[in-house]
């Protein structure tokens, strides 16, 4: 080992071996929103093997009422070349292979060939679905209890009066 890089300077970054170890999912897509990167763990958040994944649309994973949504979007970013969603987190639903739903959250960054014209998107997402279940049901269970406030000052009102 070099000594100077056991000191603390800093070591070359093995981006594939970053990609494969890192534990939010990384997924690549061409222009065409065809699969062309899918790591270990979008594996695990969405059921599909690499194998399974890998040259196909991002529909596998598009609950099916979200894709017309889904592909304006991706057409716009593609024809313009920018995304307000590489700084953003977008939050949306997804599906796994068994169909069950998810709530992810993601950025994405454009790739661009030589010419600058952009050739494909990275996104990097997180399975927030437990975070969303908890969320929905604090919700759920503030507006009851807001609910029973208001009825028990309408009462008390309607007692006094």
């Amino acid at each position: 080992m070099d000594e100077k890089a056991a000191a603390g300077s800093p070591a070359v970054v093995d981006c594939g071996q970053l990609v494969a170890v890192i534990g939010d999912a990384v997924i690549v897509s061409d222009a065409a929103g065809a699969i062309t990167l899918w790591n270990a763990a979008a594996e695990r958040m969405f059921g599909f093997t690499a194998d399974e994944a890998m040259g196909k649309s991002l529909d596998i994973i598009i609950p099916e009422r979200q894709r017309q949504r889904h592909w304006d979007g991706y057409e716009k970013t593609m024809a313009t070349g920018e995304t307000r969603y590489g700084h953003d987190l977008l939050r949306v639903p997804a599906v796994h292979k068994d169909g069950h739903s998810l709530s992810i959250a993601f950025t994405v960054a454009l790739l661009r060939g030589t010419d600058g014209a952009v050739t494909g998107i990275v996104a990097v997402v997180r399975d927030e679905t437990a975070r969303w279940t908890e969320e929905r049901t604090l919700r759920r269970r503030l507006s009851e209890l807001e609910a029973a406030a208001q009825a028990a000052t309408q009462a008390g009102v309607a007692a006094a009066g």
